[in-house]
């Protein structure tokens, strides 16, 4: 800062104190300064304050790691936005480029700042307690007494005080005439703490983020179909960047019932309050079979993997057999809910290899189908009006031609190409439309075959992921927060005894305390002073002048 002063001296005289700008600045000097900006607390919080408001996109905004067919879903309805997202990774928020550089950021903010406040905090700690003031009186809280002792002697019983209450005490017998003490270090000690511990917990998210993975599957219910925890059997799959797949578990479960407790009274009445999807699972091919009652929020640990229930849904059975009698497609289809409380869902069912042509249904599941009515009881849009499977129906439009499912490319298996494909219409010119309910069959025109809705089952969307780090981001959690009580409880002050002989032989005693923190409890000083003085006093009779008083 020594090359910056003649520039400084250049300046008109109003502008002398005034901070240099980085426009006058050295390449060095502007490094330095700027090594100066990122590592102060006041950067720190605002980064942390900024990676808080980054990561409410991922919270909002569906994301491709966790709900893949949600972002599809997103993109479909919003055809204009979605490019936008893309460009701003908002369907990718915790892997962009911008989230990973807050991140980095506040590590390194956070590092350069606390490593010079424990060198600092190190070398207070190796201090000694400074002397005292020449005129304690002066202090906010003090008080004063004289006594007939020697003062060597009430030195001697204040440093004992001092000590007994943990204080560090600076006093050597013969060379001072006070009695210096100081306490409350640990209130440095939990600020580093809380900030360290910020540290451990932004590296265990890392950890986990690197090094683990995160996984997502709908699996249907029953004994015939089942799950093993390899990369083919994910629907979405999202690993860290430095992921290993030899770390994941070998385990394997299917789920052999789902129970939903549906409410039907009170304000509530139509919600679901409680779900058990009962899993039999190994953890080992050839392992020994185990049974779990996996519930929301309560995962099911394999190892370092866990297993969450995060959803669910039905799936209609439907056969669909082509004009020439032939099976071309049978067997239970998941529809995708559109409402989460009635759970009103969205499916496709493609045969592409029904004959004379392809065929494709598309259109939606009823749990409990009912007709809606405007004000004036006329018919509007049919609806479900419950979630539980009351009343099932669904109710699907006809598609055949070319489907797009022949030229080898990849096609989501819930959403219908229309590209090439023609509507099927009635005579009238209407789109076709068969509303079906389980055990019905509805033949279709231009020969194209039947359609039977055989019945209905459950499934069950499950995620699963593996955070190496998160017992190391738990343990900084609750390190941070003993650190953060540390800070905001532990009161660092100051104490003297001055002990003097007087012209009439007596000696005038002074205590002094100092509370080095804002906002510290008056009263509290007051009383802790008052147990100081109470300690010393040997002989009854003591006058006391205390400035606490005065002022009262």
């Amino acid at each position: 800062m020594t090359d910056l002063q003649p520039d400084l001296r250049q300046r008109p005289s109003d502008d002398r104190q005034a901070t240099a700008l980085p426009s006058d600045l050295t390449a060095r000097e502007l490094a330095r300064w700027s090594w100066r900006q990122l590592t102060s607390m006041r950067t720190a919080l605002v980064l942390l304050l900024l990676l808080a408001l980054a990561a409410i996109p991922g919270s909002v905004i569906p994301q491709e790691n966790i709900d893949s067919l949600a972002v599809s879903q997103w993109r479909d309805d919003h055809p204009r936005l979605a490019p936008i997202w893309d460009r701003l990774d908002l369907f990718s928020v915790y892997g962009s480029v911008w989230f990973a550089a807050i991140y980095i950021l506040l590590m390194i903010s956070l590092v350069g700042c606390i490593i010079p406040r424990l060198f600092v905090y190190y070398r207070a700690l190796r201090a000694k307690p400074p002397k005292a003031p020449r005129h304690l009186s002066r202090l906010p809280e003090s008080t004063s007494y004289t006594t007939d002792e020697d003062p060597d002697a009430v030195l001697a019983r204040a440093a004992r005080v001092m000590k007994g209450r943990r204080f560090r005490v600076l006093y050597v017998e013969g060379e001072s005439d006070a009695v210096a003490a100081e306490r409350g270090h640990l209130r440095e000690a939990g600020n580093l703490v809380f900030h360290l511990a910020v540290i451990v917990v932004l590296v265990g998210v890392a950890a986990g983020s690197l090094f683990g993975y995160k996984g997502g599957v709908i699996l249907l219910n029953g004994d015939d179909y089942g799950f093993s925890n390899n990369l083919t059997q994910y629907d979405d799959f999202a690993p860290g960047a430095l992921f290993d797949p030899d770390v994941m578990e070998p385990f394997s479960f299917s789920i052999t019932d789902f129970d939903v407790d549906w409410l039907t009274e009170g304000k509530r009445a139509g919600m679901a309050r409680e779900f058990v999807a009962k899993l039999d699972y190994t953890t080992e091919p050839g392992g020994e079979d185990k049974t779990y009652d996996l519930k929301v929020n309560h995962p099911l640990s394999i190892g370092g993997t866990d297993v969450f229930l995060i959803g669910h849904g039905y799936a209609p059975v439907i056969t669909i057999r082509d004009g020439e009698g032939e099976v071309a497609k049978s067997g239970p289809v998941v529809f995708l809910p559109t409402n989460a409380q009635t759970f009103e869902s969205f499916g496709v069912v493609k045969a592409p290899f029904a004959k004379p042509g392809q065929i494709g249904l598309e259109g939606a599941f009823y749990p409990t189908f009912a007709m809606g009515r405007d004000a004036d009881g006329n018919l509007t849009m049919p609806a479900s009006v419950f979630g539980e499977a009351l009343d099932p129906l669904i109710s699907m439009s006809l598609w055949t031609g070319d489907l797009g499912l022949q030229d080898g490319s990849a096609s989501s298996v819930y959403v219908l190409d229309k590209a090439d494909a023609t509507q099927v219409t009635k005579p009238n010119g209407q789109p076709y439309r068969m509303d079906l309910r389980p055990g019905e069959t509805a033949t279709l025109p231009d020969g194209l075959g039947t359609v039977t809705f055989d019945g209905l089952q459950r499934w069950n969307k499950i995620q699963v992921s593996r955070s190496p780090g998160s017992l190391v981001a738990l343990t900084g959690v609750v390190v941070a927060l003993l650190g953060l009580l540390g800070s905001l409880f532990v009161r660092p002050r100051r104490m003297w005894v001055r002990a003097r002989r007087q012209d009439d032989g007596t000696t005038l005693v002074e205590v002094a305390r100092l509370d080095r923190s804002s906002g510290g409890d008056p009263e509290d000083g007051a009383a802790e002073l008052g147990e100081v003085v109470a300690a010393l006093h040997e002989e009854t009779g003591v006058k006391t002048d205390s400035n606490r008083k005065d002022e009262s």
